[in-house]
């Protein structure tokens, strides 16, 4: 498959989303980038503005396995993973496998559960695997998670801590829609009661399992530069060295922004990376990665407004 034939499949994956999900094109466009380059992605937005429903439609256009998971304070690692069964019958212990053995995870308003239950996901986002009894259980090599949470709420929350926030590629602020997108939805929905499922909407896959092989296949063959490799390994850095910020980005960090860069490239039709694929990007890749000092938060200054500042600060090459 060529950065060509890629864009053009991009494009039908789009419209067939549109389908179900008016606007938030920057958000399906975060969500593509992070499936071709193997991530992972953590949507922050009010109730209401079709997150899970994004998710939803995302799967089966791409013809992907679907689970979802609602987090709440009593969720228990066993609960995601699964857990050996006794069999009486046979005498021996069976697996039942949890929600997570699928290839799209939906994980629901993830920082409603204590840490010890958000951890059950880290090593699945990391090696796609799953230990259970100190046996490893393999997951797809598909397997990605969609993460939700909501930003208004501070009460029953459990903040994420720093290892499970740097698995996330990409961290994507989804807001209210436009009037018009609103008026839109209004007019779409308002029709019956509860939101219709995708296959209702007419949404159908466009992606058989080959096609998103190659898919990620072409995107790991896009070229980048030794020059753009600095720029990403410059920007990064330039992260630890800020006074406004008191921890900044990890190498991994760097090695995302990087496989983010070339699967936008490829989204594009390019077989190269050019440094506005970077640019782009790296907000989404760094925002959940900082934390403010003390003195930046005193000031009411916003990481999204310091990551600019880098990226203007960072000499991009020519």
């Amino acid at each position: 498959m060529t950065p060509h034939d890629l864009r053009a499949l991009a494009s039908t994956i789009r419209g067939e989303v549109a389908k179900a999900i008016v606007g938030q094109d920057t958000v399906i466009d975060h969500l593509l980038i992070a499936l071709f380059s193997g991530g992972h992605v953590l949507l922050e937005g009010p109730p209401g503005t079709a997150k899970t429903l994004l998710a939803q439609s995302f799967a089966a256009t791409l013809g992907l396995d679907y689970g979802r998971i609602q987090f709440t304070p009593d969720l228990l690692p066993g609960d995601i993973l699964g857990s050996n069964l006794f069999n009486f019958q046979t005498s021996q212990f069976t697996l039942t496998r949890g929600a997570i053995f699928c290839e799209l995870l939906l994980a629901d308003e993830i920082n409603r559960t204590p840490p010890k239950t958000q951890a059950a996901l880290l090593e699945a986002m990391q090696e796609r695997r799953v230990t259970l009894d100190g046996v490893g259980h393999a997951l797809s090599d598909r397997f990605t998670v969609i993460a939700t949470q909501n930003p208004i709420e501070s009460q029953g929350v459990y903040p994420l801590p720093e290892a499970q926030l740097d698995r996330f590629l990409f961290k994507v602020l989804v807001d209210y829609p436009d009037a018009a997108q609103e008026a839109q939805i209004v007019q779409r929905y308002a029709r019956g009661l509860g939101t219709p499922r995708p296959a209702e909407l007419g949404i159908s896959a466009v992606l058989g399992r080959d096609d998103l092989a190659a898919a990620i296949a072409a995107t790991g063959a896009v070229t980048m530069a030794d020059s753009v490799v600095d720029y990403v390994v410059r920007l990064v850095r330039a992260t630890r060295d800020s006074g406004d910020l008191v921890s900044g980005a990890s190498p991994r960090a760097a090695v995302l922004l990087a496989s983010a860069a070339r699967a936008r490239a490829a989204l594009d039709g390019r077989d190269y990376v050019v440094p506005d694929d970077v640019k782009a990007l790296a907000t989404a890749v760094l925002r959940h990665r900082l934390l403010l000092s003390p003195a930046a938060e005193i000031e009411g200054r916003a990481v999204e407004t310091i990551v600019a500042d880098l990226i203007t600060r960072t000499e991009a090459p020519r």
